[in-house]
């Protein structure tokens, strides 16, 4: 069952939305080489503790950390660790927090020095193939619209969307219906309405979308070991166009 946000509650998720997105904003400025992902966890957690919201990831579903962190092929869910980040890696960063009983939700790809042509094209593009499912949140919509806005941006740019993995809705739970895939066709699925809250989160890979799961039952890497990039924002669907919510 999809669930309809009031106005009043939107503002709840935009309050919780714009401490995830100052807490990526935070880290995301910490990220050189010679820095832990270990490091960057505590930061995260720290700070959101101190802007009065509770970091939603640790302990969901058993998952041990605040922050995660996803390095080169790892696509998503990856353990932050002691490892230093070297020159030319990129780190993906997924962060959520509850406040006042809702969630908020954001991720991020951000380069490590100086990166690879390859890997910045992988991140502008999968950044823009965001921007792109994000513009298509409008009443009367479809959802195939957003997935099939995100699908063409990657795949024009020689990438691949990760099937695996898909979006969400988001609301006083971190995950609700409908699920919001990254490919798909447009014109099909459920119809858009005013006050649906969706996680839109492109995962891309430089290579063929296969992942698999490593032996600690969380972190999703390539299958082909090629570099993955992960982008996401919260976004409100209103009877003015998409509102994102985890800006910070």
């Amino acid at each position: 069952m999809i669930l309809i946000k009031s106005a009043a509650e939107i503002e709840i998720m935009r309050a919780a939305g714009r401490v995830v997105g100052q807490v990526l904003e935070a880290v995301s400025r910490a990220v050189k080489p010679g820095v832990s992902t270990a490091s960057l966890d505590r930061q995260a957690e720290e700070m959101a503790r101190s802007l009065g919201a509770v970091p939603a990831f640790k302990g969901y579903r058993g998952y041990p950390y605040a922050l995660c962190c996803s390095v080169n092929e790892q696509v998503v869910h990856g353990f932050p660790g002691p490892a230093p980040l070297k020159e030319g890696d990129i780190l993906s960063m997924d962060f959520g927090v509850v406040l006042d009983g809702f969630y908020g939700d954001a991720a991020t790809t951000v380069a490590v020095g100086q990166i690879s042509p390859q890997a910045l094209a992988l991140l502008e593009a999968t950044e823009a193939s965001l921007t792109a499912g994000i513009a298509q949140c409008r009443p009367g919509n479809h959802l195939g619209d957003v997935s099939s806005a995100v699908q063409k941006v990657v795949e024009a740019a020689g990438f691949s969307v990760v099937r695996q993995f898909v979006g969400h809705g988001i609301g006083r739970g971190l995950h609700e219906d409908p699920q919001v895939p990254n490919f798909g066709q447009p014109g099909r699925g459920v119809r858009l309405k005013a006050g649906m809250v969706l996680a839109i989160e492109p995962m891309v890979n430089a290579g063929g979308y296969e992942v698999r799961i490593l032996q600690d039952g969380w972190t999703a890497v390539t299958v082909d070991g090629k570099l993955s990039a992960h982008f996401e924002h919260t976004v409100a669907v209103t009877a003015d166009g998409p509102r994102i919510l985890s800006l910070p």
